[in-house]
Parts: C-alpha cells; sequence; structure tokens
C-alpha cells in the first residue's frame, strides 16, 4: 500500500541542496493534501547528519543510506540505492529537483520501479486519492496536467516554481537507516574528473533578479552595463546559448532547454528575441521586461514590460535610476 511522498534529497557541498527544500515544500503541502507524511531520502556518504534539516523544513521521516560507495553521484549507486528506499516508504510519488541529479536519476529509477517519469513539472496536487503533476509544453506556452495509472510516480519539479517550507527546528520526525549494500565494484559509472567554475555573486538559480543579454548586446563588451543594472539591483548576469557560444559570456550562465531553468521575479531580457529555447528557461519568472529595438520580436509577447529602444540607451537610466532610489 502507497504511504506517502517522497523527496530524493540532493546535497551540495556538504549541505541540503537549495532545490530540495523547495521540492520538499511541495511534498509537504501535496502530503497533507492527500492526508500522507512527507519522506525524504538521503543518500550518500557522512550525509545523516543532515536528517535533521530535512524534518526542521517539513520532512516526517527520513530515510538515510550512508555508504561510503554514494560519497559522489553515480547513477547505478544511486539507482540502486533508491530502490532499497522506496522498498521500505512504499510511496505514492517520488519527487526531486530538476537538476543534473534529477535529470538522470528520475527516468532510470522510474524504468526500474515499473513506472513512469514527468520531469521539469511546476506543480504537483492530490486530486482523488491521485498524485496530479502540472508541466509546462509548446515551449512554455501552455500547461499540461498528468496523473498516473502506476505507482510511485516519478517527478522531477523545476527550480524555484515551488515555495520551501519555513525552518522549524522544534519539528520531530523519524529517522530510519537503510541498507542498500551497495558494492562498489557493481557501480559501472565512474567520476573520471571534476571542474569546479568559480561564480562571483548570486547564484543563477537564486537570484531573484536576473538581467540576461543576447546576440543583439552585439559583444562580450556590451555586457559590461548588464553586469552594472544587475549590481545595482542585487541581482545576476545571465545569457542566451547565442552570446554563451559567441564566447561572450561562460556556459555557467547560459538560460534556456539546454542551460539553467531560472525562476526570479524579476527577469530583463535584453537584446533577446524570444525564441523558444530561450524563454522556456525563465517561463517560470515572475516578471519579464524585455528591452529590444525591433518592435517585432516575439520576446514582447512573453513579458510583462516591454521597452522598444536601443539597450545602450535604456540600461543607463535605468542604472542611474536604480542607484537614486538607493541613494
Amino acid at each position: 500500500m502507497a504511504n506517502g511522498i517522497l523527496v530524493a534529497a540532493e546535497v551540495s557541498g556538504g549541505a541540503v541542496a537549495s532545490i530540495t527544500l523547495e521540492v520538499l515544500g511541495a511534498a509537504r503541502r501535496l502530503a497533507d493534501q492527500m492526508g500522507k507524511p512527507a519522506q525524504a531520502a538521503l543518500v550518500g556518504s557522512g550525509v545523516e547528519g543532515l536528517a535533521k534539516e530535512l524534518i526542521a523544513h517539513g520532512a516526517d521521516q527520513v530515510f538515510v543510506v550512508d555508504e561510503p560507495a554514494l560519497a559522489k553521484y553515480s547513477c547505478d549507486g544511486f539507482v540502486a540505492a533508491m530502490e532499497k528506499v522506496n522498498a521500505a516508504a512504499s510511496p505514492d510519488a517520488i519527487l526531486m529537483g530538476q537538476s543534473d541529479m534529477g535529470r538522470d536519476l528520475g527516468p532510470r529509477l522510474a524504468f526500474r520501479l515499473g513506472s513512469v517519469s514527468a520531469m521539469d513539472c511546476l506543480n504537483v496536487t492530490g486530486e482523488g486519492g491521485k498524485v496530479i503533476a502540472e508541466r509546462p509544453c509548446y515551449g512554455g506556452n501552455a500547461r499540461a496536467t498528468y496523473s498516473f495509472n502506476t505507482s510511485p510516480a516519478v517527478i522531477s519539479i523545476r527550480s524555484k516554481a515551488q515555495e520551501p517550507v519555513a525552518r522549524d527546528d522544534s519539528r520531530q520526525g523519524q529517522v530510519t537507516k537503510v541498507d542498500a549494500g551497495i558494492d562498489a565494484s557493481a557501480i559501472r559509472d565512474k567520476l573520471v574528473g571534476h571542474q569546479e567554475v568559480a561564480e562571483e555573486g548570486i547564484r543563477l538559480e537564486d537570484a531573484d533578479v536576473i538581467v540576461a543579454g543576447g546576440r543583439g548586446i552585439g559583444s562580450a563588451e556590451g555586457f559590461s552595463v548588464l553586469e552594472e543594472l544587475a549590481r545595482a539591483l542585487g541581482g545576476a548576469v545571465g545569457a542566451t546559448r547565442a552570446a554563451c557560444d559567441n564566447g561572450w559570456r561562460p556556459v555557467s550562465e547560459q538560460i534556456g532547454l539546454t542551460g539553467k531553468i531560472v525562476g526570479p521575479t524579476l527577469y530583463f531580457a535584453v537584446g533577446i528575441s524570444g525564441a523558444s529555447q530561450h524563454m522556456a528557461g525563465c517561463t517560470g519568472a515572475k516578471n519579464i521586461v524585455a528591452i529590444n529595438k525591433d518592435p517585432e520580436a516575439i520576446v514582447f509577447k512573453s513579458s510583462r514590460f516591454g521597452i522598444v529602444d536601443d539597450y545602450k540607451k535604456v540600461l543607463p537610466a535605468l542604472v542611474e535610476a536604480c542607484r537614486k532610489l538607493k541613494a
């Protein structure tokens, strides 16, 4: 019998990843709708101490798989571990973040469990005892809802689509250790290298304000005024694939289907035409401000506010206005 809503937690830099807390917030609300517990699976090495944080953010029960072979993410290792947790928890659904780990783990885990996955969802609800997932389609121009005939449904949640539950350190929960018996020699995929990209300031995924530029910026130097506006607003700089392919910005700043998915409160689309591949990466933004000298640019159809003019005239004025407001 299905017993709850399980979150596959992700650990980054020795701490619970921010996207996991967002997903746990969704799981808590869904579990309350269905009258079932919110659960979390904490998989890794030396991670048991993080169980209290998951409980403080809404988990009723945390299943811990703490084994040396799971120190680094591997598909073979984590799928095997999640299989054991699934057997112990018997959840209605397994939720995870739409991250690098979630993209890899979700479909493989669903196949292994004889179920199905719904990726990059914006919301999950419970209706008539069933889990319903909502995800964007047609390049973000519409939303589709999915129900599931198999259990557990495996669902990944887009970053910034859900709010975490307010931390409450007095919250009580159960911690259950699960022995997955992972043999390191049975893990076929190996991490052969790891290169960290130094990030200055706010991460795109965490930014409340993003100033993004596209091909219309014209050069790497043109992004300097975007950086000024981002600093004035306490935000981050992003870019389209075209800007990154031209070497104007690092790939780590790329937003879109082949880059990062973001959902800030305020998103400036500067010199961006509005191609669906890019807009799919920022449809979660609450407010999009488009700045483009082409009045026919399709980006205006997705924007709440639009300015038809050369960004070289508009942005310096915006920067100055922001500075005056802060003075």
